[in-house]
């Protein structure tokens, strides 16, 4: 086996399909849809890749809009997991770059697949729905669906180059306040204000945020305060996001906004519910190992090093999940020059350019080249596994 044929292979295959793969993220970046709706990507997805040999299975975990696509070679070898993105975010459509997403990771399954039956393994790619809210990667990984794979890789669109990092752990919490309406100006004594209970509930996180770790975000927002400005509030309610660098600390952090819920609720004479609206997140742990390869692979191709920054993702990633699962890596890419942040509108512009699909076909590439070096590298992929049972076993 001549590991630099191979890769030629690799690289060929995916320039051979490169229009297509282009074809499809324009497709999908033209068609945007919300997580869970994303009907047009998902299928789109699945038949490029059905094409290409894979076995489809779908829906899972009756999420209509997910897929698992595999390919296994007769010569059995490691699992190489690649995660699909597609949803869209409301209004701006794909501002964050999840039509390239998809096809970053389905064109390197495909180029991967190119080689597999000398290499030996399994290729798999997760079709994961909702990634901005209800993100699919979260029932997938407490269904056990990523315990079996070697490694889990995916890379996101960006203006820059960057490692892969870190990212936050997050709840999203719920409060709802239920109280007594009443004429505000005629009889405010008969009222139980569920307004004010809201009110109490954010002067009170905000004075406990001074005493939290520099890397806590709480950040929501009133969602429904009443309806007339003459009658007391039997109902309101608020949407939060408590968030830090680690699952236990945020744990932490939930039961003491709960408290704090609690407190607004006895002071106001409400009765409280508590609830989360979206899944929990947690921290993304990258894989250091990982992360070195997908970097050299990028060097290769004349990345300079200076170009490369350090990751830090001051968000959440439903990757954070699979991460605790398997090894996982979750790099940023370049695919303008010009600097538009994340969710806006310039971002989604520039993403839909013709340079913005070259450098999909490039991370598909090296993608597919990252998970050929770990495949047929058994030190390599011993040292991933090792780093990954430390890390997790540190933060459990």
């Amino acid at each position: 086996m001549n590991p630099t044929l191979l890769k030629t292979k690799i690289s060929e295959h995916i320039q051979q399909h490169a229009e297509a793969f282009k074809a499809v993220s324009t497709y999908i970046g033209q068609n945007p849809e919300l997580g869970n709706e994303e009907y047009k990507a998902s299928a789109r997805l699945k038949q490029e890749l059905e094409s290409h040999g894979f076995r489809i299975e779908a829906p899972v975990l009756d999420i209509e809009t997910a897929f698992i696509a595999t390919y296994t070679a007769a010569k059995p070898g490691p699992i190489a997991a690649f995660m699909c993105e597609y949803d869209a975010l409301p209004e701006i459509g794909h501002a964050c770059g999840h039509h390239l997403i998809c096809m970053m990771s389905a064109g390197a399954a495909i180029g991967l697949k190119s080689v597999i039956d000398e290499i030996g393994g399994t290729i798999r790619v997760y079709g994961t729905p909702a990634e901005e809210t209800r993100g699919a990667k979260v029932p997938m990984a407490a269904a056990g669906m990523f315990d079996d794979c070697d490694f889990a890789m995916m890379a996101h669109p960006y203006y820059a180059y960057e490692e892969s990092g870190i990212s936050l752990a997050m709840d999203a919490l719920q409060f709802e306040y239920f109280g007594q309406s009443a004429h505000a100006a005629a009889s405010p004594q008969h009222g139980i204000n569920a307004l004010d209970a809201i009110l109490q509930l954010f002067n009170g996180i905000n004075a406990m945020r001074q005493q939290t770790r520099s890397d806590t975000r709480i950040h929501g927002i009133i969602n429904h305060g009443g309806v007339a400005a003459n009658v007391i509030p039997d109902y309101a309610s608020a949407q939060f996001y408590v968030r830090s660098g680690s699952r236990s600390y945020t744990n932490e952090l939930v039961e003491r906004v709960k408290q704090v819920a609690q407190g607004a609720a006895l002071q106001t004479g409400c009765r409280l519910e508590i609830s989360n609206y979206e899944y929990s997140y947690d921290e993304l742990i990258t894989n250091q190992m990982l992360s070195e390869t997908f970097t050299h692979n990028l060097l290769n191709h004349g990345i300079r090093r200076e170009e490369i920054h350090s990751g830090k993702d001051a968000g959440s990633l439903d990757l954070g999940n699979v991460s605790v699962r398997c090894p996982a890596i979750h790099p940023y890419v370049k695919i303008t020059d010009e600097k538009h942040e994340l969710h806006s509108i310039g971002f989604r512009d520039r993403a839909q350019e013709p340079q913005a699909l070259e450098a999909m076909v490039f991370t598909a590439t090296l993608l597919a080249e990252t998970a050929f070096d770990v495949m047929t590298q058994p030190d390599l992929l011993a040292r991933i596994r090792a780093e990954f049972d430390a890390k997790v076993n540190a933060s459990n």
